[in-house]
């Protein structure tokens, strides 16, 4: 049986592992394509094999109130190694009255079939605690995705089907629909749109519509990627949920990838530390004015 991950929607952005698939970057016909074959070759993208940014997370709830939260986020592939496939840490910068708060997350690989563990710091207590997850669908960060969204699924949990290609505002995606096998999913189904360009390389997934037990569409997420080095990485994303009216939206900047981090970075002693405890570390350039589209709640 194939284990081969891809990873969530998050995949090589917060919480993804090493890479899955190789495959030649070569263009087929549609005819020749079934959805397997597609998210092999487009599902899964080269996130590097270290990453440092800014990582900024805004949620509005139905009434229009926003709130704003931004970290600083080191992350790092583990290849398998002892069964881990990453590990990462969230520093809160702001909001002011949370800042010092900090996060860890190691996440194992499906062979290790062990559930993800996490751990918060928090300054006022000095105090770390775990952090369990009781049920995949809670929420990550208060978002509108949840832990299953962001968390690592192989390719054979679903059954995907080519559905075709479609064409929206002069762009074309193929489009493919994940079914779950297991008995209690989240969702019914999943339909993805992959980006249709000449080459396999520049094949992304830049939306995904997912839809309640009873067939209805729940949720809306948008993908706007930016390429560093060879890796690609978020640079927006929005998600909304067509049930309560609420959305998210997950900014990436000020990327580095292939840094070097070690591997000792991960522990109690750097979430009590704070960012200072990481090699090289530099502290973050202030926060430009945001422009009216980085904090827009519609899509690009």
């Amino acid at each position: 049986m194939m284990k081969k991950h891809l990873s969530g929607v998050l995949a090589g952005l917060l919480l993804s592992g090493g890479p899955a698939f190789l495959v030649p970057a070569q263009a087929a016909p549609e005819q020749a394509l079934d959805g397997t074959e597609i998210f092999k070759r487009c599902g899964y993208k080269y996130p590097g094999e270290d990453q440092r940014s800014k990582f900024t997370v805004l949620l509005r709830d139905r009434q229009g109130k926003v709130k704003k939260s931004q970290y600083l986020r080191f992350w790092k592939d583990f290849k398998g190694r002892d069964g881990i496939a990453d590990k990462m840490l969230l520093f809160t910068i702001y909001p002011p009255d949370a800042k010092g708060a900090a996060f860890m997350r190691v996440a194992y690989t499906a062979e290790k079939d062990y559930k993800v563990d996490q751990w918060i710091y928090l300054p006022v207590l000095r105090k770390i605690r775990r952090v369990s997850i009781r049920d995949p669908g809670d929420n990550f960060l208060n978002s509108n995705l949840t832990y299953a969204d962001v968390g690592r699924r192989a390719l054979e949990d679903d059954v995907h089907k080519f559905l075709g290609v479609k064409e929206i505002k002069g762009l074309s995606f193929y489009v493919v629909e994940s079914i779950p096998k297991e008995k209690r999913p989240l969702y019914s189904k999943r339909v993805f749109w992959f980006l249709k360009t000449p080459d396999w390389d520049d094949c992304v997934n830049t939306r995904i519509d997912y839809y309640d037990l009873k067939g209805e569409l729940l949720k809306e997420q948008f993908i706007k990627w930016q390429k560093v080095g060879k890796a690609w990485i978020w640079d927006r994303v929005l998600v909304r949920n067509r049930r309560n009216l609420s959305a998210s939206v997950f900014q990436i900047s000020d990327v580095q990838i292939n840094t070097g981090l070690p591997d000792n970075i991960f522990t109690a002693r750097t979430l009590r530390r704070g960012p200072s405890a990481v090699p090289d570390y530099k502290p973050p350039r202030p926060t430009p004015t945001p422009k009216k589209s980085d904090e827009s709640f519609e899509p690009d």
